[in-house]
């Protein structure tokens, strides 16, 4: 395929797709062997190695995920197309006001909320970096024609293993990395991680509550509840609630509502997309036998855009802030 516009430093950039040996371990790691090092930079991410020849200029997203790693690196501006779907309320006035000067490719998506947009049209951008998989547009296809691709580790297939807020440090100093960052990613550390502390300050010994972070379908079908592989465990342990299903070692999974009744939460955190929140504690409320449930009757329901809980990224903190603010409202 003929690409003439494409840059010298996409055609000097290199990948090497090797598997870590230790799935899930360091998925969004700097390679020790590169770290310091003037360009070219390796990364490891869900199980590749991914080199820069420089920092990338033309940035193709596909998830809102990252957006807010790069915002806090300030190279929002190295975007030069984004795709899918990102709700303001993720957002303050500055940051929606630099998105929506992004072009926006598509934003459609099938009914599993998947984004559907084509390889070639990912492609035709001419980037130096996708940030963000999607099932049509894996890492090898990209690699194929000299597009290397990022994923949050969260997000990756083997997920993570032990995620934390430490994940998103982690993931701040890759990206500080990857585009020449590094004091800024450093600052950015030093105040998510104060901001963090400032919480479990707030909360102290915890409520003694107990708690389950699900994401119900609207409009009726499967609930997905999260375990111990998923950034709610230690946001929910920040915020001095007890996961239900902190005995479980998976990410997300199924749950019925007898499994439910069965472990009884005193608080329901209900995860979304987008849309109308109220929707969403609908799609609970609605279920069948739901108004046994302990934290229906006693109106201890907090909602909140599924990106202040997942992935690990700067987001999770706020989403942590935005809980204990809510919780201060639902449980006092």
């Amino acid at each position: 395929m003929s690409r003439p516009v494409l840059s010298a430093v996409l055609l000097s950039a290199t990948l090497a797709l090797t598997a870590c040996g230790h799935a899930g371990a360091g998925a969004g790691a700097a390679s020790p062997a590169t770290a310091g090092d003037a360009y070219p930079v390796t990364v490891k991410n869900c199980g590749a190695e991914v080199t820069f020849a420089a920092p990338p200029e033309r940035v193709v997203l596909l998830k809102s995920a990252s957006v807010p790693f790069l915002r806090e690196l300030d190279v929002l501006d190295r975007v030069t197309a984004r795709a899918g779907q990102y709700p303001a309320g993720y957002y303050d006035e500055d940051t929606r006001a630099e998105l929506d000067e992004i072009p926006l490719l598509t934003d459609r998506t099938d009914t599993a909320g998947h984004l559907q947009i084509s390889r070639e049209t990912v492609i035709g951008q001419e980037p130096d970096l996708v940030v963000g998989e999607v099932d049509n547009l894996s890492r090898g296809s990209l690699a194929a024609v000299g597009i290397p691709l990022l994923e949050e580790p969260g997000l990756c297939d083997e997920g993570l293993a032990d995620p934390g807020f430490d994940d998103v440090e982690e993931q701040l100093r890759t990206y500080g990395r990857v585009f020449d960052r590094p004091e800024q990613a450093e600052a950015a550390v030093v105040d998510l991680r104060a901001r963090v502390r400032a919480v479990e300050d707030r909360v102290g010994a915890g409520s003694g509550l107990s708690a389950a972070v699900l994401y119900p379908t609207v409009g009726g079908g499967t609930t997905y509840a999260y375990g111990t592989r998923s950034m709610a465990q230690p946001q929910l342990e920040a915020a001095g609630l007890e996961n239900v299903f902190g005995n479980v070692d998976e990410r997300v999974f199924e749950v019925t509502l007898e499994e439910l009744l069965g472990r009884d939460p005193d608080v329901l955190v209900l995860l979304h997309g987008d849309g109308d929140p109220a929707a969403v504690e609908a799609a609970v409320a609605d279920l069948p036998g739901a108004e046994r449930l302990t934290a229906l009757r006693e109106g201890r329901v907090v909602t909140q855009l599924f990106n202040f809980t997942e992935p690990p990224t700067p987001l999770s903190v706020t989403g942590l802030e935005n809980l204990v603010d809510r919780l201060e409202e639902v449980a006092p």
